[in-house]
């Protein structure tokens, strides 16, 4: 008897423990629903520890990623992908999660298989995944020569970021606590600021923290203060952007609609706006005016830029009939003082999110994009812009690499006329979530003109011949990159055997100047053969995914072509073919444990001449 009395007990306990969780979980998704995910994670956590479900474990996974906790989004999202009944997009998510945690062949491993349970996964999206998480260990592996500190005269414990030059001091956006700068009343919907949703009262239940703000540090002094701007409004205000005379400025805010604006009772999204602002002579700034395209209850525009004269504004906006997520948008600004139609920038857009655009020296666009081949989350690109007879912009997007970018979100990129950089990031070692750094040295580097329709792993830039379609491949800068691999010079005798091998570096299209030494010699025989075609065929070795490596065989037979070219082989003597690793001279296949060496082996450009 005493045994069924146990049972029946447990049996009690077991559902009040039930009964408990399910009241906590009801609790959890009300908090999750109101966007605050602080509150929320509290209470997903307890009840997952009074009872482990599928749905808690996926929504403690959402929270995390959504305030950018990669370790705590990694740790739940493997809980998540581990239960029963998991939805394939977790596997995507745990995917990012490795990805920002620095493990590319983990996250390169998840990619694959969400990318093999998810129909509507495209051929090139995959790609770009496997090609961002490869690219990203060899950027990692050769770095550029770039000094990054971490501003500590502006971080917080808090989010820090948008730092952009004002008088000789810098202007600044933080969720620091603002001295009781504004006091809103407690309110019963909630705000979306950009891809950040934001409730009500007085601190943001998104991160627990408080509203964003514009902060100046002044020229001289360390002392730092809300800057003198009075938006009218107790709810987000920040990445601002001024004029070359500090005259004009254009910021973003977060403010409420009107209540005809809204269906009574019910929680309301409110997207972010652009406003602008004028200062007098005595130094105030006016009230806030709308930007002509604002909509607030249809999308969001945000991110602004203008440029020094004033006269063009750069934008991000998710407005109908983007590319997908965020898009850049540019504007210009009538002779009567008006904003004209906002155009996309089509050739600069993805699928996924562009934002933060900053143009210097008059054409180069520095933006943030989380689309492209990148290190994860966000990443810096930059394009020099070439405006087309149809209006349109283009140039060839050189993504800016370790160490400006990182595994997580890096944007708020921007170079000043006086050579100073700021960068925003929530990289591994800040002192808060997002941290100001400032950038010691960027390298000037020549940008073509040619737009790589294939992602690559390698988009080291090239210099333009006078025909633009011949381009002729320039080294990049050899930072601790493997020595190259020993050739033999050419003689008459082996090009007539009909088989000559050069080596590439990993990774790599460049022709090196080992490299160079034996193609000289094949010039030389070339010449001494005028009744004979050059016929180039380019190969991988088999690490890396396999359309990324036939796009490299090609990048590199034509970096040879290019070369011979340049050295007054005529073009009509050349043909010249990647085959990627489908033939391999050794065993060293897919999965294969070979040594450098072995590999070294496929890394070749065959040359063969044939006669006319």
């Amino acid at each position: 008897m005493k045994t069924i009395h146990y049972a029946i007990g447990l049996s009690f306990l077991l559902t009040a423990v039930s009964a408990k969780a399910q009241y906590i979980i009801k609790a959890a998704d009300k908090a999750y629903d109101n966007y605050k995910y602080a509150e929320a994670t509290e209470l997903y956590e307890k009840a997952y520890n009074k009872k482990a479900s599928l749905h808690a474990a996926e929504r403690l996974a959402d929270c995390y990623r959504f305030n950018n906790n990669y370790p705590e989004a990694e740790r739940w999202y493997a809980v998540a992908t581990g239960m029963s009944g998991s939805k394939a997009e977790n596997t995507y998510y745990y995917a990012r999660a490795l990805q920002n945690n620095s493990k590319y062949p983990e996250a390169r491993a998840q990619y694959e298989k969400y990318a093999a349970a998810a129909t509507t996964v495209s051929p090139e999206l995959s790609r770009t995944w496997i090609a961002s998480c490869d690219s990203a260990i060899s950027w990692m592996q050769s770095p550029d020569r770039l000094k990054i500190d971490n501003y500590k005269a502006l971080n917080s414990g808090k989010s820090d970021w948008s730092a952009v030059p004002y008088m000789g001091g810098v202007v600044f956006t933080s969720d620091r606590f603002a001295g009781g700068a504004h006091q809103p009343k407690k309110r019963h919907f909630f705000l979306r600021f950009d891809t950040r949703v934001k409730p009500d009262p007085l601190l943001n239940g998104w991160t627990g923290n408080d509203y964003l703000h514009l902060f100046l540090k002044p020229a001289n002094g360390d002392s730092i203060a809300m800057f003198p701007l009075q938006t009218g409004t107790g709810y987000h205000v920040g990445a601002a952007s001024f004029t070359k005379d500090g005259k004009e400025m254009f910021f973003t805010l977060t403010r409420i609609p009107g209540r005809g604006d809204r269906a009574k009772g019910k929680a309301a999204t409110v997207n972010v706006e652009i406003y602008s602002s004028r200062q007098d002579a005595s130094g105030k700034w006016s009230a806030p005016v709308a930007f002509t395209h604002n909509n607030v209850n249809a999308y969001s525009v945000g991110d602004p830029f203008i440029t020094s004269d004033g006269m063009t504004l750069y934008f991000a906006s998710n407005m109908p009939g983007g590319a997908g997520g965020t898009d850049l948008y540019m504007c210009y600004r009538t002779a009567s003082g008006e904003w004209g139609p906002p155009s996309n920038l089509k050739t600069i857009n993805t699928a996924g999110n562009e934002r933060s655009p900053a143009i210097i020296k008059g054409d180069i666009l520095y933006f943030a994009s989380d689309g492209r081949i990148g290190m994860g989350g966000l990443d810096i690109y930059r394009v020099k812009l070439h405006k087309m007879l149809s209006g349109q912009m283009t140039g060839t997007i050189r993504n800016m690499r370790y160490p400006l970018n990182s595994p997580q979100d890096d944007f708020a990129f921007g170079l000043t006329d006086e050579g100073i950089a700021y960068l925003s990031s929530n990289r591994e070692g800040g002192s808060g979530s997002d941290d100001i750094y400032a950038v010691a040295y960027l390298p000037e580097e020549e940008i073509p003109a040619h737009v790589p329709e294939t992602p690559v792993k390698d988009d080291a830039p090239q210099k333009v011949t006078a025909d633009a379609a011949d381009t002729i491949a320039t080294p990049p800068v050899a930072i601790q990159q493997p020595d190259p691999a020993p050739v033999t010079t050419p003689s008459a005798d082996s090009v007539k055997a009909g088989l000559l091998d050069i080596y590439f570096d990993f990774g790599k299209a460049a022709v090196n100047p080992a490299a160079a030494k034996v193609l000289d010699g094949l010039v030389k025989i070339i010449q001494e053969n005028p009744d004979k075609l050059v016929e180039l065929s380019a190969h991988t070795d088999a690490r890396g995914n396999d359309a990324f490596n036939l796009t490299l065989s090609q990048q590199r037979a034509t970096s040879v072509m290019n070369y011979l070219i340049s050295k007054g082989v005529a073009k009509n003597r050349i043909s010249a073919k990647g085959y990627g690793e489908t033939k391999l001279l050794n065993r060293c296949g897919n999965g294969v444990n070979c040594s450098e060496e072995e590999h070294k082996l496929n890394r070749r450009t065959e040359f063969r001449l044939i006669k006319q």
